[in-house]
């Protein structure tokens, strides 16, 4: 039995045009009707993932900022929130001072998203994921111990290690840097756990090496046909690509292994 359909949004669910894929979002309508529930894993913010959460009829949680917080965006209630460490905080804004030119920091806290600059990589992304990028004046601005994630926009992007964190790549421009312990796999562990929904009864289903630990934990973990290489080999199936119905085929699996019709 496969209860929950997990899906990553950008390059899976939704296009480069920004629209959900439409096979893929009827299909998972469907899925909802027939008793399925349906969660979101993405790194988007709450204002970005919001939309898309609304025009599925959603009313549960869903994992955000690449599995920082898992939040329920129909009540407001946060499930699960982890922060980046105040020292973690503090030696990323010294390693800011040295980036190489082309790559900008984003940082996230409180709902918003800061950045000093004004490039068009940057203008760019805010309007990929349709927020507004405010300026804080200074990093030291931001209250320690309440940044909930930092990216890294650009290239070439350099490799970080800072105590207290994890890096993850959710495109080829994007290095993220979040809380230890914050991956969509620990936030989808921690919320099927809660809601006592047995990992082999997940299909999870995304395209690059953020989605990595989310497919392997689920019971079904799919990879989207055009997405990268690493998770393509990490799946237990490989599906269509995005645009041609990805979370579409995802859920035909599913219909097939609950014997719905």
């Amino acid at each position: 039995m496969i209860r929950w359909i997990v899906t990553d949004l950008d390059g899976t669910l939704v296009g480069r045009d920004l629209a959900m894929v439409p096979a893929s979002r009827d299909a998972l309508r469907r899925f909802r009707e027939a008793g399925g529930q349906v969660v979101i894993a993405t790194g988007r913010m709450e204002r970005s993932a919001l939309p898309y959460y609304e025009a599925l009829g959603l009313d549960g949680p869903a994992i955000l900022y690449n599995g920082a917080r898992t939040v329920n965006l129909a009540s407001g209630r946060v499930h699960r929130s982890h922060f980046l460490p105040p020292e973690a905080w503090k030696t990323l804004q010294a390693e800011f001072d040295d980036l190489p030119p082309g790559v900008y920091p984003v940082a996230f806290s409180g709902g918003e998203a800061y950045a000093l600059d004004n490039a068009p990589e940057l203008r760019e992304f805010a309007r990929r994921d349709r927020i507004t990028l405010r300026h804080p004046g200074a990093w030291t601005s931001l209250l320690a111990g309440e940044i909930s994630k930092c990216m890294l926009i650009g290239g070439p992007l350099p490799d970080l290690c800072v105590p207290g964190t994890v890096t993850t790549r959710s495109e080829a421009t994007y290095l993220e840097v979040l809380p230890e312990g914050a991956t969509k796999g620990a936030a989808l562990h921690g919320l099927a756990e809660a809601e006592g929904v047995p990992l082999a009864e997940i299909a999870a289903v995304g395209d690059n090496p953020n989605d990595l630990d989310m497919i392997e934990v689920a019971g079904i973990g799919a990879a989207v046909g055009d997405g990268h290489p690493s998770v393509r080999s990490a799946a237990d199936v490989v599906v269509r690509a995005c645009t041609d119905g990805a979370v579409a085929q995802v859920v035909e699996l599913a219909f097939q292994v609950n014997g719905w019709s």
